[in-house]
């Protein structure tokens, strides 16, 4: 099982260890490091401020916003960065959900979602193989645009500079079962939200049909520490926020998932809670035993012990969210 880093996005401005961290896990024989973006710092920006700074670590996007940019933009930055890293781009992608899509980018929410997506990878599938003019006839990423609205002047087009890989790695931020399953078939990999080597029945049938060397990748928090309860405080924040706040109470994909994954109950008090302004008592109400199973949190010996349950699965790369250099030094050491 190969390590990656995840960095995530900026909260209020730039998070100073970044580069320093992603150069310790290159150091310390990571194979990728990950940026991510939401309603604030970008995806691509910060990562390529890391590959100058890095040689051999390989760079990935978990996730690139599809609403941010049209499908030839994302193709566009991937190609550039790519060339300027020497092929270090894992390109991932990620939908979003309703609340950011509209609320940030000003676009309406695809109401087929798996047909949006499917023909966004087409079309930086398309770009980054230059076999051709980009053309294709669909119904939210049509190439050239047909729309009532235009001109009927767009031209198919292939880009002018050569991408240096036809084949760059595309993963998804899929989260239901059919999204994932469309992802086997569409992608290189797969980047879930939440894992849990304890129950592989979540999964089981969106993956049945994944190809040989499909990448599996989900993040976990990773953090050496005494205090088992204490370190699982961070994990509960974040599923706090996400469960609560990223998303709308009829409509929070990241809720449906906890409730998939044997905590409906649970997830719908937190959902309320965090929606009448009551935050810390959301957190709170994160059940320890759901933070500890998609995270990695204790003394070095319980993190190499739990860590034998995601490597008897089909988890291929796992993108610790850690936040030291010792962390990620135990997890290295471990895993090795």
């Amino acid at each position: 099982m190969r390590l990656g880093l995840a960095l995530g996005y900026w909260g209020r401005g730039p998070d100073p260890r970044h580069v320093a961290l992603a150069q310790e896990a290159e150091r310390l024989g990571y194979h990728s490091v990950w940026t991510a973006e939401s309603w604030g710092s970008d995806v691509f920006t910060p990562l390529t401020w890391i590959a100058a700074r890095t040689s051999t670590i390989r760079l990935g996007t978990a996730v690139a916003q599809m609403a941010a940019r049209s499908p030839t933009t994302t193709a566009m930055h991937a190609l550039t960065l790519d060339h300027l890293s020497g092929g270090r781009v894992m390109l991932g992608l990620g939908l979003s959900g309703p609340q950011v899509v509209e609320g940030w980018y000003g676009r309406p929410f695809p109401k087929s979602p798996l047909t949006a997506t499917r023909e966004y990878v087409d079309v930086v599938r398309q770009v980054l193989r230059r076999q051709a003019p980009v053309e294709l006839d669909g119904r939210f990423h049509s190439h050239p645009y047909r729309g009532p609205d235009g001109t009927g002047l767009g031209k198919a087009l292939k880009p002018i500079t050569h991408p240096l890989r036809a084949e760059l790695p595309i993963l998804l931020g899929a989260e239901g079962p059919k999204n994932i399953a469309q992802t086997t078939r569409i992608a290189d990999g797969w980047l879930p939200l939440y894992w849990s080597p304890n129950r592989p029945e979540v999964y089981e049938a969106s993956l049945a049909e994944a190809p040989e060397g499909f990448l599996v990748a989900p993040m976990a928090q990773v953090r050496v520490c005494d205090d088992v309860a204490e370190g699982l405080l961070p994990v509960k924040t974040m599923l706090g926020f996400y469960i609560g706040g990223m998303g709308h109470a009829a409509r929070n994909f990241h809720a449906d998932l906890m409730a998939r994954m044997g905590y409906e109950e649970q997830a719908r008090r937190i959902q309320r809670l965090f929606l009448e302004g009551r935050r810390e008592e959301a957190v709170l109400a994160v059940p320890d035993a759901f933070a500890d199973e998609i995270s990695l949190v204790g003394p070095r010996e319980r993190i190499a012990e739990r860590l034998e349950s995601w490597r008897k699965g089909p988890v291929t790369d796992l993108l610790a969210l850690a936040p030291d250099r010792e962390s990620l030094r135990v997890l290295a050491e471990v895993n090795a």
